[in-house]
């Protein structure tokens, strides 16, 4: 399954430069940008078990037991080429409740075929399990009849401290002894030699390549040079050439920020366990990603504890010189360093065989072959692969040629050949380089995303707002300032800066953290856009979106006039219609009526029906507004008047008909041919307000003398109070308005309540 290193060894770790890697001793990390604890180390014990191996050597156990507090368990045994071709399972016990977990597979590190060295073992992945006091250890050699379990199998539990240890002294450490006891339930009896021992500190002897002691270590001043003779093996020793006078050269620098970093001393790494100086590449082309598999179900309180962990399990369990990866980041984003030598060097790792020349290898802590890996891991690790590429002039979305230290096969069955070059994305999964799933099929899956976030450009840069001004269609309108709001999917850590453009040019700079700008427009079409540009450099621009700047107010083409209309009349609501017709240079919003009424009214509308009270004077108050927001105001005056029937001058017969549906409760009717009533007024408009039914006759409508229309009062329901008539003109003038009865065969009543004239 996982999850990371192939070690890739070399034959002198103070002295030798391999292949163009230097060594130094007693270097320190760049704490400038790093999170740092100013605590002390943290005390780990790691304790070591033997398994009971069966007599025909295809299984091997440990009963069910009482332990000394861990959190981190792992099989190892005793050639690290060997392999456990069956299963290893184990399970615990919670210290926190007493229960045991069901059976958890550990899978084989087929990373730890390493060049053999004292102390190195063949082991499996290291497995968080939380505070655990007991433990039960079932391994089979698997099907085959051939199959054989690898010689001195023993359980390495590890108790990575507590925070509290932070404020120990390192010399506090000592070895402890923990005696184990069966759980009375297991039907298995260790062996003799099943012993559960602390391990205590390694020597200076003790490495994951060769022992230290082959040559004195490398002091400060000294700088040491690659040969020119150098072979492409991780394990070789080449010719190196000292220069005692020289110094640690400066790390060189990024082209983009360094995250933040928790440095060895933050998460507690006690150096006294890996006492060997480190070692360094020739340069940086490559960052592989890993996994650490195990569990995602713990707390990112306890990150600081599982890097610990894994620390102490490579080098106290698998005999390592130190932890194999260069970097590990939690669920939570935050980045732990690892392997020592500085964060900004390039540090010769071990975590992916064949390749750890000159790359670096980044693993976050959790399983992620049925898990995607969430934004804030995504997020961490693109950042921290972008800067140290960036440290190399390298290119997170490009490719380079890695030399194969070692053969073998990586993931999809690709065979590398020693000394050969092959082609790697810069940043890869570790599968791409040895044969297996890590870092997981979802993790893998992320690798693009994670290569479009660290390389650039921004992505998904749209404009989602801009306030002060009113969309209308595709189109923003305002007077002049505006506020742009936008959004990105690229988060803003990736963000050096945001710009505000106005046809094409800059008027405002805003932080990548930032997601709105302002602007002054000047009158006109202005095409608005925002330009991200990604820590790389590479620049994005949203699409455009048009913004009218308007401040010329709209205008009443027609200014508000009023006329009377048909309907139904009543001394306190007289029916009539207010006209009006407003435009503007840019685009009609609406109109609105405020008085005597409050009606809002679309740009396109251009009359509205309305009553007012009879003998009332009432002004009607509009405001045209455009879409910019300027205004421009307009209104009118009208008191509406009813004349009654008795106040017209008459001739022929008419007879006084009384209901309290009639104007007044009275009204005239008659059937008289040539029958006439008249009424004289000064005013701009006219209804002629009659009574209806079926029976209802015809009359002729007189104006100052001329015949203007026949109006039948014919209708199916009785109506009262009707205006059947009107009449308007364009200014207030004296009139005079007469109605004829027509006689209509059958039919010949006319009934009148009346005339209402506006002035």
């Amino acid at each position: 399954m996982r999850s990371h290193r192939k070690i890739w060894t070399t034959a002198a770790v103070t002295t030798a430069a391999v292949a163009g890697f230097v060594v130094f001793q007693n270097v320190t990390g760049d704490s400038a940008n790093d999170s740092d604890s100013k605590a002390g180390p943290v005390r780990t014990d790691v304790r070591k078990t033997e398994l009971k191996v069966a007599a025909d050597g295809s299984s091997a156990s440990l009963g069910r037991r009482d332990t000394a507090p861990f959190s981190m368990l792992g099989v190892t045994w005793t050639d690290p080429a060997a392999k456990v071709t069956g299963a290893v399972e184990v399970r615990t016990r919670s210290a926190a409740n007493g229960t045991w977990t069901s059976w958890m597979p550990l899978e084989t590190d087929i990373d730890g075929r390493m060049e053999a060295g004292p102390g190195v073992r063949g082991s499996t992945e290291p497995r968080w399990v939380g505070p655990s006091n007991g433990v039960e250890v079932r391994v089979t050699a698997g099907a085959k009849v051939s199959a054989k379990l690898p010689a001195g199998l023993r359980l390495d539990t590890v108790d990575p401290g507590k925070g509290s240890s932070l404020h120990a002294a390192p010399a506090a450490f000592a070895a402890e002894t923990d005696a184990p006891t069966d759980d009375p339930s297991s039907s298995e009896t260790p062996s003799a030699d099943a012993t559960d021992t602390a391990e205590p500190t390694p020597s200076a002897t003790e490495s994951d390549t060769t022992p230290a002691a082959e040559a004195p270590p490398v002091t400060p001043s000294e700088t040491v040079t690659a040969s020119p003779s150098a072979t492409a093996s991780d394990s070789s020793s080449p010719t190196a050439s000292t220069s005692p006078s020289a110094t640690l050269p400066p790390a060189p620098p990024s082209t983009v920020p360094k995250p933040p970093i928790t440095s060895r001393a933050g998460w507690g790494a006690d150096e006294s366990i890996s006492p060997q100086a480190p070692e360094y590449n020739p340069t940086l082309k490559a960052v592989f990603v890993h996994h650490t598999a195990g569990t995602n179900d713990y707390s990112c309180a306890d990150s600081a504890a599982i890097v610990r962990a894994i620390y102490a399990y490579h080098v106290k369990g698998e005999g390592w010189r130190d932890i194999g990866y260069n970097f590990l980041v939690d669920k939570c984003g935050t980045i732990f360093e690892g392997r020592k030598g500085g964060v900004d060097r390039p540090v010769f790792g071990a975590h992916t065989y064949g390749f750890n020349r000159e790359s670096a290898g980044i693993s976050v802590l959790g399983n992620y072959v049925n898990t995607a890996a969430p934004s804030a891991v995504t997020t961490s690790v693109a950042r921290l692969a972008a800067w140290k590429l960036g440290q190399y002039k390298g290119d997170p979305a490009g490719t380079t040629m890695l030399t194969a230290g070692d053969a073998g096969p990586n993931g999809f069955g690709k065979t590398f050949t020693v000394g050969k070059q092959y082609s790697f994305q810069q940043i890869s999964g570790h599968r791409d380089g040895v044969a297996t799933e890590c870092p997981g099929k979802m993790l893998y899956g992320q690798l693009p995303t994670i290569r479009s976030l660290a390389a650039g450009p921004v992505t998904g840069l749209a404009i989602k707002s801009v306030t002060g001004a009113t969309l209308s269609g595709t189109s923003y309108y305002t007077k002049s300032a505006i506020t742009v709001g936008w959004s990105a999917s690229t988060p803003s850590v990736f963000i050096s800066k945001y710009e505000l453009l106005v046809d094409g040019k800059s008027v405002a700079t805003a932080a990548g953290t930032a997601t709105s700008a302002k602007a002054t427009l000047g009158a006109g079409t202005h095409s608005v856009q925002v330009r991200a540009t990604h820590q790389s450099g590479k620049t994005t621009l949203s699409p455009a979106a048009t913004v009218v700047a308007d401040q010329t107010a709209p205008s009443f083409t027609t200014k508000p006039n009023l006329a009377l209309r048909t309907g139904t009349v009543n001394t306190t609501a007289v029916p009539l219609t207010l006209k009006w017709k407003a435009t503007d240079a840019a685009s009609l919003k609406e109109v609105r009526l405020t008085a005597p009424v409050a009606k809002t009214y679309g740009p396109t509308t251009t009359s509205a029906s309305h009553t007012a009270k009879s003998g009332v004077a009432t002004t009607w108050s509009m405001s045209a507004y455009d879409l910019a927001g300027n205004t421009s105001a307009a209104s009118v005056s009208g008191t509406p008047v009813i004349l009654q029937e008795t106040s017209a001058t008459k001739t022929g017969t008419w007879t006084t008909k009384s209901s309290s549906s009639y104007l007044g409760g009275k009204s005239y009717s008659s059937s008289s041919k040539s029958a006439s009533l008249s009424w004289t007024f000064t005013g701009r408009s006219a209804a002629w307000v009659v009574s209806r039914a079926a029976t209802s006759g015809q009359a002729y409508v007189y104006v100052d003398g001329t015949k203007v229309a026949t109006v039948d009062l014919k209708s199916s329901t009785t109506k009262y109070r009707d205006a059947l008539w009107t009449k308007s003109w364009s200014t207030s003038a004296k009139h005079t308005v007469k109605i004829v009865v027509v006689a209509t065969s059958g039919r010949p009543a006319v009934t009148t309540d009346g005339l209402v004239y506006l002035k």
